[in-house]
């Protein structure tokens, strides 16, 4: 089989060679990934310029761009098509609503997008602290999936791993995205010239992290495995909006 690695902290990250390393001897590995930290890009593809790929002294191959574009690029000329995506292993959770902004859970998502199963990895803290045997948990799963052949389809894991030297020990649950408050406010400073600049502020505390949720699953010793989906349709409400606003529709001439 054919793997492609990509991550959104950096092709020097030691989350992707840990990943790497983790995927050795399970089929043939191509790896790409951007050439800076690409952190809360989300599915961002670059439209408004051109894009380069490098080949770093290690064989990884870099790209300019987003971690989409990686994946992206890999896709759709540059590599043959793999039979699985993974991703990261990231410094730092994402759980909840950062799916929606993660880099990491992008270039995943990237690879689902074109039929391919894709699997994204996270460390629960930042630091890089176990990483060893957060690369020992993603490897089971992977084994775990292609031993229970469920590569025939394509499918979008999110996989964050609590920072424990017996990660690989611990339970696997699987999960649903719990929610968090909106983020911390932007800090305001002074640039050199005298005007003002903004930091986007901190990630929220947790808001909805009860059982079944990821947040809890990894607060109470446990990987977190969450299946994700693209539909962002609001099944729930469509009748709802229907009658606000279907009725009110222009007739069709």
């Amino acid at each position: 089989m054919r793997i492609l690695i990509a991550n959104d902290d950096g092709y020097l990250a030691p989350g992707l060679a840990a990943l790497a390393q983790a995927m050795q001897g399970l089929g043939t590995l191509d790896i790409i990934a951007p050439e800076q930290n690409a952190s809360g890009t989300s599915n961002a593809l670059t439209l408004n310029r051109p894009l380069s790929v490098y080949t770093a002294a290690n064989g990884y191959r870099y790209v300019n761009g987003t971690p989409s574009d990686c994946v992206h690029v890999a896709l759709t000329g540059l590599l043959p098509r793999p039979d699985l995506v993974v991703s990261g292993i990231n410094q730092g959770a994402n759980m909840g609503d950062d799916t929606l902004y993660s880099g990491t859970v992008a270039a995943a998502m990237e690879g689902f997008l074109f039929g391919v199963p894709a699997i994204a990895f996270s460390q629960v803290d930042k630091g890089w602290g176990d990483l060893a045997a957060a690369s020992a948990v993603a490897r089971a799963v992977v084994e775990r999936v292609i031993h229970q052949g469920l590569l025939g389809r394509a499918f979008l894991l999110n996989v964050n791993i609590p920072n424990r030297g017996d990660a690989a020990q611990l339970p696997w649950r699987i999960t649903r995205l719990g929610r968090r408050h909106a983020s911390e406010p932007v800090v305001r400073q002074t640039s050199p010239r005298g005007e003002p600049i903004y930091w986007i502020g901190p990630a929220g505390d947790a808001r909805e992290a009860g059982p079944g949720t990821d947040f809890h699953a990894t607060a109470h010793g446990a990987v977190s495995i969450t299946p994700l989906q693209i539909d962002l349709t609001d099944h729930q409400h469509l009748g709802d909006w229907s009658g606000a606003l279907g009725a009110l529709a222009p007739e069709p001439r």
